[in-house]
């Protein structure tokens, strides 16, 4: 018995229900389990009718618990973490070269441990140091590795990696060891291997290496010659869409197909007698749709209209109709039936969204230019609008220019850079010489609508920052962007904007006066502290920035001040000039100018900053800040400049060490002075240099935090430091094990722990402590 096309309809949403609920499960049953039961259900589904959309959630539930329970039992062995493998396998993706390192995703073929062969078979992140040989796509590689499992940092407003990479079905991360064995095996052939071969032809023809970037983006869905600028540029216009092959792409070229063998029909009108027009059409574009997804990787906004281009064209050679809430509905049907594990991306959301609220709210009135362009620049408008909640959701911040950007930006891409840069790719192997002044051309278009981009994204409202919603927040604020562009004769659409007030004007609670609160933010092996007391706010230290670009500041420091609701930053405490504690400062300096600056050792920060010294202090909402060390006739350089800062409110006390080793710890510990003992944080790390059993004993802390990074390569904390700690009975608590650590200082209460992002909300995706 088959679906009638209002059930279909139906259905879609039920079988989202389902997979959407086993993603806030904790833990999963055994994959056995939910494919046993999925059998009884699947009977249950034909024998009654009148039950089929509760059963759908059902089915949808069970296959998302067995789709993932399969993706985690893949993941490499807890107990094999740390050790070497000798894997052979082949590089999928385009591998990005960077400064220090290559990063490339290698497919394991086979594996073996000490000689024999070990679980380990997928998808792994590897990055290769030094000086790799020349990697490309496609190739076969015998490799050793050292491997661990999937792990991210995990704090107030990032991005959850450990969730990122169960969608992407990564089942370990690791690095090249050095090893004479390791050896290309062979070279193959891929659509990777066609889209670096038509990216190298790309930047062989287009002089300025940019411009080249941004049109390797556009026509291949290379960004890997895109700059972090380049990033932010597109986030405050609100197209990073734009940026790599979008759906909207795709359904440029699937009407590059059509209008290719329509062409077709009118030099041989004799077609038609063999096989109708609209039929072959209809396989020209879907085959045209193939193609460029291809090109893109086949990634979910592409592969979502890619499966409406096939409903369509599948209903045009059948010679049915559909409307377009059926063909989203088989399209999301068809994404969930084949991977439920899509809904954890956030473009799943954005696109099906996108278009539903299109099809809903945006009734076709006529035809013709006028219709187009109406549909065109109210679409835009329409989309930004009420997709402005899932991307705050999703991504922390939004664009209030973004319409404005997308109404001059999707067109000119669409309509104009991107055909313009198909054709000179069809050119490569049709006609070369022609290739080169398409390229060019499209090229200058992709720059001139850069520098417009570039200029729009200095404007007021170009970055919009929300404190993290509440699922509550959302979910109105989705109704009133449903309400306000509802058709008209709706009556009082105005007031879906009252429905956007919790999003844009949420409550948050501030300390009392004499209170405080601390975030020791999980930053890998580095440390940065955030402290708030009622009306003013303090960064102790910003996270380590990379050679590859990746920074600390800019990727967890300042989203975890957004998500916070902290609007402005009164003082920036570097406590030393080591990259661990300082690369960040830049970021978090761009973003607050006008905030107070020390550090242990300004000479060697890249930015002026005055320098702490032991004596300075200030009081903040009845919160008393005062700088133990250094000391203002003390010398040297290095760990032991470190700026060690003590927080005192009425009734607890914070004390934030840096890297200070034992040569200082004396000093400081008599420097703490009488009152309640102080939470304190370990200092550099939990390194054997450091934490004394004297000092320990003098400030005798409640509980103490460690900042430290996943299996480090410094072994921080270190054992014996640890043990240290235990048998003076202090508690330590360690960011690499809880993630972010939240920390309360009530004006009348002991100092507690309010949170540990780890724990906190407690997914199925995400590695135990």
């Amino acid at each position: 018995m088959a679906f009638r096309p209002f059930t279909v309809t139906l259905a879609a949403p039920a079988l989202l229900v389902g997979v959407l609920a086993v993603q806030w499960l904790p833990v999963l049953p055994p994959v056995w389990l939910s494919m046993l039961l999925l059998l009884p259900a699947a009977v249950a589904f034909w024998c009654w009718p009148r039950w089929r959309l509760p059963l759908c959630a059902c089915a949808g539930a069970l296959w998302a618990m067995h789709v993932g329970a399969a993706a985690m039992g893949a993941r490499l062995p807890r107990a094999l973490e740390g050790r070497d493998f000798v894997v052979t396998g082949h590089i999928e993706g385009l591998p990005l070269k960077r400064e220090d390192a290559t990063r490339f995703a290698f497919v394991a073929g086979n594996a073996t441990l000490g000689g024999k062969p070990a679980p380990l078979h997928g998808r792994m992140m590897v990055s290769w140091y030094d000086t790799p040989p020349p990697l490309a796509p496609c190739q076969h590689w015998r490799l050793l590795l050292r491997l661990k499992r999937p792990r991210g940092l995990l704090n107030p407003g990032t991005a959850d990696g450990e969730r990122m990479a169960l969608q992407r079905r990564i089942v370990a991360t690791g690095y090249v060891r050095a090893d004479p064995a390791n050896a290309m095996l062979a070279t193959g052939g891929c659509v990777d291997g066609v889209r670096d071969a038509i990216s190298h032809a790309i930047a062989a023809r287009v002089r300025d290496p940019h411009d080249a970037a941004l049109l390797q983006a556009f026509s291949v869905g290379d960004t890997r010659g895109l700059s972090q600028h380049d990033w932010e540029v597109a986030r405050a216009n609100g197209v990073p869409h734009l940026i790599a092959i979008s759906g909207f792409h795709v359904g440029v070229a699937a009407a590059f197909g059509v209008w290719l063998v329509g062409a077709l029909y009118l030099v041989w009108p004799g077609l038609g007698l063999r096989l109708p027009r609209v039929q072959a059409q209809a396989g020209g574009a879907l085959l045209a749709a193939v193609c460029y997804s291809a090109l893109a990787g086949f990634g979910l906004p592409t592969v979502r209209t890619l499966l409406m281009i096939a409903v369509v064209a599948l209903a045009r050679c059948s010679r049915r109709g559909g409307h377009g809430a059926q063909s989203l509905a088989l399209a999301m049907i068809a994404i969930l039936a084949f991977d439920p594990l899509a809904v954890l991306a956030a473009g799943f959301w954005l696109s099906f969204a996108g278009v539903a609220l299109l099809m809903l709210c945006l009734q076709s009135r006529g035809h013709g230019l006028r219709a187009f362009l109406r549909e065109l620049t109210v679409g835009q408008i329409l989309m930004t609008v009420s997709l402005l909640p899932l991307t705050l959701w999703f991504f922390g911040e939004a664009s209030l220019v973004g319409a404005l950007s997308n109404l001059v930006a999707v067109p000119f891409v669409s309509f104009v850079i991107v055909p313009c840069a198909l054709l000179g790719m069809l050119c490569l192997g049709l006609c070369p010489p022609l290739a080169t002044p398409l390229l060019w051309l499209a090229a200058w278009l992709a720059h001139a609508q850069w520098w417009l981009l570039e200029r729009m994204a200095t404007w007021p409202g170009a970055h919009w920052y929300l404190p993290q919603l509440t699922l509550w927040a959302l979910l109105l604020a989705t109704l009133g962007a449903l309400w306000l562009f509802l058709p008209r004769g709706v009556p009082l659409r105005a007031l879906g904007l009252l429905l956007f007030l919790p999003l844009s004007w949420p409550s948050l609670a501030k300390p009392a006066p004499g209170a405080f609160e601390a975030w020791v933010l999980d930053v890998g092996q580095g440390l940065s502290v955030l402290l708030r007391t009622g009306d003013h706010a303090l960064l102790y230290d910003t996270g380590a920035r990379y050679p590859s670009g990746f920074d600390l500041g800019e990727a967890a420091v300042l989203p975890a001040i957004h998500a916070l609701g902290i609007a402005r930053l009164d003082t920036l405490v570097v406590s030393h000039a080591d990259n661990d504690h300082a690369g960040g400062a830049p970021a978090v300096v761009a973003a607050f100018p006008a905030a107070r600056r020390y550090a242990g050792e300004p000479q060697r920060m890249p930015m002026p900053m005055d320098a702490c010294m032991a004596g300075q202090a200030w009081e903040w909402d009845g919160v008393r800040f005062r700088m133990l060390s250094p000391a203002p006739d003390a010398g040297g350089k290095g760990n032991d400049r470190s700026c060690v800062l003590l927080v005192e409110g009425r009734a607890g006390r914070l004390l934030l060490t840096g890297d200070i080793t034992s040569n200082v710890e004396p000093q400081v510990a008599a420097a703490v002075g009488s009152g309640a003992p102080p939470v304190l944080l370990v200092p550099h790390h939990g390194s054997k240099t450091s934490s004394r059993t004297d000092f320990i004993d003098a400030v005798n802390p409640p509980f103490a935090v460690v900042s430290a990074g996943w299996r480090n390569r410094f072994g921080h904390p270190k054992p014996e430091v640890m043990a240290r700690y235990a048998e003076a009975g202090v508690p330590v608590l360690n960011t690499a094990d809880s993630g972010a650590i939240a920390l309360g200082f009530p004006a009348d209460a002991p100092a507690r722990v309010i949170a540990r992002w780890r724990r906190r909300e407690p997914r199925y995706w995400r590695e135990s402590p």
